[in-house]
């Protein structure tokens, strides 16, 4: 059992925003989540991730929601929510998904524990709670694993699956700490390490190790990517934040506008957002080594 508890006015409500099968990365954000004892998990929201691996990869985020749960026994203490199917055709043209709705509903609930909703994908179901319901603005912190370097911005997968959310977020008053790719790309860790510190823990720690060995295959034609010994954690930078802030390592900048590059541009009079340059890769890496090995023996 546990020798400490977070007291309750240090623990915050959270909502997980998914592409859950999309690589092998989320599925450990997402148990690093269920395991923090700061968090009171309000749900998962299945996000989509493009077309470019199925005509409905919200519907595989979902399914992958479930077996992560499953293999937590869980699946009776946690709700996944669905999200939207596609990408933000224009502003009165999206899908107000059940997982958008979730995210109004806590953002205007009488709860007063601060609401964090984090984005491992694409930012629609944000975009679409907030075009539904502009009064969530204020009413909640969102962590976005996505984007660019600053300034130039650049070619990156979540933000290329739905550039229109991600501007209109941007050009929102919600308050945004972005992680662009140069920074979420710092959480690498070795097969090795993964093999010594995840696998031996439980059938959840089996099926991670399991999952990123199957995923790092498929992937092994590709020249570039990945580098078949080694990972990017990249989505566990928001779960993190949420534990510490970590201020020291973030700059307040200009929202920038997004073009059909991928690239950014700035007015100079656009809103400040929350963007890390650097992270504190080994405190999130070993929180979760931690907190997985823990849960093993617990549950035993």
């Amino acid at each position: 059992m546990s020798t400490f508890t977070v007291p309750k006015q240090k623990q915050i409500r959270v909502i997980v925003d998914t592409d859950a099968k999309c690589e092998a990365d989320d599925q450990y954000a997402i148990v690093h989540a269920l395991l923090t004892p700061k968090f009171q998990i309000r749900g998962l929201i299945a996000a989509h991730y493009g077309n470019l691996y199925s005509d409905d990869t919200m519907s595989q985020s979902y399914q992958e929601c479930q077996k992560i749960l499953s293999f937590m026994n869980m699946t009776d203490q946690i709700k996944v929510f669905h999200g939207a199917k596609k990408a933000i055709e224009a502003d009165n043209t999206f899908e107000y998904s059940e997982g958008a709705d979730l995210i109004v509903r806590e953002a205007l609930s009488e709860n007063q524990l601060p609401l964090f909703v984090i984005f491992q994908g694409a930012i629609t179901d944000l975009a679409c709670a907030y075009l539904a319901h502009p009064e969530i603005a204020g009413k909640l912190t969102a962590i976005w694993i996505g984007g660019g370097r600053y300034p130039e911005g650049g070619d990156e997968f979540n933000l290329k699956n739905d550039i229109h959310a991600a501007n209109i977020i941007f050009q929102s008053s919600i308050e945004l700490w972005q992680v662009p790719m140069n920074t979420y790309c710092k959480m690498q860790v070795s097969l090795t390490e993964l093999e010594a510190k995840v696998a031996p823990y439980g059938d959840i720690g089996a099926y991670l190790f399991q999952q990123m060995l199957e995923v790092n295959e498929y992937h092994s034609n590709n020249p570039a990517w990945p580098r078949g010994e080694s990972w990017s954690l990249g989505d566990s930078p928001a779960i993190g934040l949420m534990i510490d802030p970590m201020e020291v390592y973030s700059e307040m900048r200009e929202a920038p506008l997004v073009d059909e590059d991928l690239h950014y541009s700035f007015t100079g009079s656009g809103r400040k957002i929350r963007v890390y340059q650097d992270i504190n890769s080994r405190f999130i890496l070993e929180d979760f080594f931690a907190k997985i090995e823990k849960f093993s023996k617990e549950n035993k």
